[in-house]
């Protein structure tokens, strides 16, 4: 299931974007963002999502309602 970011918790650090093997994760600004359609949850690539494990915030990466 696709994740996405919460903007009121999120610091802007990047850590996310640079690590997403889809590159599912933009920015604009200090605005970042997942792309639902590109977002495997890192299936085939990594056993966990790897922009949950280098989230410096450790709580703005969520599972997509």
């Amino acid at each position: 299931m696709p994740h996405m970011i919460d903007t009121e918790t999120c610091t802007a650090c990047g850590s996310c974007e640079d690590v997403c093997p889809n590159k599912a994760i933009s920015h604009k600004g200090k605005i970042f963002k997942i792309d639902a359609k590109k977002c495997k949850d890192c299936e085939g690539d990594f056993d966990e999502p790897q922009c949950v494990d280098v989230c410096q915030s450790g709580s703005c990466i969520k599972i997509a309602a």
